[in-house]
């Protein structure tokens, strides 16, 4: 863990498909080319249209040995091709069981809008500017409780901590143009300076 005075040392990975570049941009991070020791955080890049690549399934396996915190961005989301959930499942196949802290709410014409936590129920709304947090629909409970009660099982049994010692590893959808999930990623990247 750093300290609050330096930055985060993060190193971001994933096929180029994914657009790790501009991940890392965004979330003041690097390119990463092999499993960095000294990194503070790894992030990984999915785009669920094109899937995971061998690379990045290695770099991922190599990184277990340091216990660096990962998380899991999933890009593209705004494309019709290209679900979260799809992206997630695949991660849990070739890296790790992922936690899904948040799924993804899309507006009538189908496009990624809002983001549900699945720990407070609560909506973060993108359309707006800034976004708006609000109380979900009850519809809302209904459609995601057999997820909240998985992601909040896992969570408890893992313990406080346990994304900043390694051992959790939340996925989070990521339109940056939007803002769509830039904030929960530094979230999670703020608890490793604390």
């Amino acid at each position: 863990m750093n300290s609050s005075a330096s930055p985060l040392l993060i190193s971001v990975y994933g096929h180029e498909s994914a657009d790790p570049a501009a991940v890392a941009h965004a979330l003041g991070g690097s390119i990463g080319i092999e499993a960095e020791p000294l990194a503070d955080c790894a992030i990984f890049v999915v785009n669920p249209a094109s899937g995971i690549d061998q690379q990045t399934i290695d770099i991922w396996q190599s990184i277990d040995e340091f216990q660096t915190p990962r998380i899991l961005v999933v890009t593209h989301i705004e494309n019709r091709d290209a679900d979260f959930d799809d992206a997630v499942m695949l991660a849990n196949r070739v890296f790790d069981q992922m936690a899904t802290p948040y799924l993804v709410l899309h507006d009538d014409s189908g496009t990624p809008c809002a983001l549900i936590s699945l720990a407070t129920m609560r909506i973060i709304d993108y359309s707006t500017n800034p976004p708006t947090d609000m109380a979900c629909e009850s519809e809302h409970e209904t459609l995601v409780q057999e997820f909240r009660d998985e992601y909040l099982e896992m969570k408890s049994s893992m313990g406080e901590g346990a994304f900043a010692a390694g051992l959790m590893f939340p996925a989070i959808p990521l339109w940056i143009e939007k803002g769509i999930g830039v904030d929960l990623v530094h979230d999670y990247l703020n608890q490793l300076t604390n």
